[in-house]
């Protein structure tokens, strides 16, 4: 039943981020041919994330509260109908009011987006906790998978179905993912068995963020999103200005590079969780394997701005891929197992909500406050974050297991 359950969490979570991924490179596109500014594609881009920051916390208490099953299954469903909004809104003629119901779908998308949150707590519920980073790492695996097949959908949709067809497909996976996870899906997390009060709100985030040790691991899982999403956002620029493609062949075929070099990055993320990641776990432990893809990563986002040969970009993006896609699992195992049982959701949420911060955050760095002019510099100012948070990490992450004050004694492993 365990390994049935896995199952259906990892598809889950493939298909929401094959909807997310199908969406999300059309936005700039459909807003820009709906004659948008910068500043509303800004502002539908960022929406997401500030939602997610506002609400993935609360949907992770409510399944502490409730069981995690009726809140994937409401997360599921309300994302279905974010897609079908923005099928609506992508067909309107009226091209105010076509931006409006595109921001209206992603604000109600972050609102309901809980999936993620709730499905690594499902995974600790149900692994022992030697083996929870292996297990969050299909979490990630499937963030790449989800990254490399989503544009590619995205893009057949819009060319036999027309601009409302990505919406359409997205909304139709949703609801396939809907009905599967509500036949087959088991619950995995009994609250009356397991009753205790919750704090409030705003006290779970001031006790995760106050807590030694938690508050280390979710500082790092800022830190490698921040990074990420500010690579994300700005590898097109890159691209454009060491390798001149624009001036050769155009604007679309940058774009097309870029959804290419993404979905090689997501390759190699998805390769990594999905083989090495369990090996490399039992030979070096959580705390070890995090410091070492920090510098790793560091390694690989330094050079990239410098490169300007194809052949040295590939490996560079693999070295930064690497060290990225080590990152996350292990953090949210450790995460896993120094949370209380009955606060598995409402820590995962709170993680979740700074990393949706993050997200918010790194591309505003990145290009927000550099330019294209400017680029070396925050790839150079994310290389000195990573590789001064892997000696952190190193020097307080490794301490012994005893003192991290944490209060289930069968959970503090570490």
């Amino acid at each position: 039943m365990k390994r049935k359950s896995v199952g259906i969490i990892f598809l889950t979570v493939l298909i929401d981020l094959v909807g997310f991924g199908l969406i999300l490179p059309l936005i700039p596109i459909y807003a820009n041919s709906f004659k948008a500014g910068g500043l509303i594609i800004a502002v539908i881009f960022t929406s997401y994330s500030l939602m997610q920051f506002l609400f993935a916390p609360l949907w992770g208490r409510l399944s502490d509260r409730i069981g995690r099953r009726p809140v994937l299954l409401a997360s599921t469903a309300c994302a279905c109908v974010s897609y079908v909004i923005f099928a609506i809104g992508s067909g309107l003629e009226n091209k105010g009011l076509a931006l409006w119901v595109m921001l209206a779908s992603r604000i109600f998308a972050g609102i309901c987006g809980a999936n993620i949150t709730v499905a690594q707590a499902y995974l600790a519920d149900i692994t022992p906790p030697e083996q929870r980073s292996a297990k969050m790492g299909l979490v990630g695996m499937a963030f790449g998978l989800g990254f490399i097949l989503g544009p590619v959908l995205g893009g057949l949709s819009a060319k036999y179905f027309g601009a409302t067809g990505p919406g359409w497909t997205a909304a139709t996976l949703c609801a396939v993912n809907f009905v599967w996870a509500s036949l087959m899906l088991a619950e995995s997390w009994q609250p009356s068995a397991h009753f205790q009060t919750q704090r409030p709100h705003l006290d779970q985030w001031m006790h995760v963020l106050r807590t030694p040790r938690l508050n280390l691991l979710v500082g790092i899982f800022f830190l490698a999103t921040f990074c990420f999403s500010g690579f994300e956002t700005s590898i097109g620029l890159l691209v454009e200005k060491n390798f001149h493609i624009a001036e050769e062949r155009g604007l679309d075929s940058v774009l097309g590079t870029v959804a290419w070099l993404i979905a090689y990055c997501g390759l190699i993320g998805a390769s990594v969780q999905g083989g090495l990641l369990r090996r490399m776990v039992k030979q070096m432990g959580e705390p070890k394997l995090i410091a070492a893809s920090l510098f790793v990563a560091a390694a690989g986002i330094a050079f990239l701005p410098f490169i300007k040969v194809w052949g040295l970009l590939f490996v560079g993006l693999a070295v930064f891929s690497t060290g990225s896609s080590l990152t996350r699992p292990p953090v949210f195992g450790m995460i896993s197992m120094l949370t209380p049982a009955h606060e598995q959701g409402s820590t995962m949420g709170v993680a979740q909500g700074v990393g949706s911060l993050a997200r918010i955050a790194g591309p505003f760095f990145a290009i927000g406050i550099f330019g294209k002019d400017h680029l070396p510099i925050p790839y150079l100012c994310c290389a000195l974050l990573c590789f001064a948070t892997g000696c952190i990490t190193t020097r307080y992450l490794t301490l012994p297991r005893q003192d991290s004050g944490l209060t289930d004694g069968k959970q503090a492993r570490l």
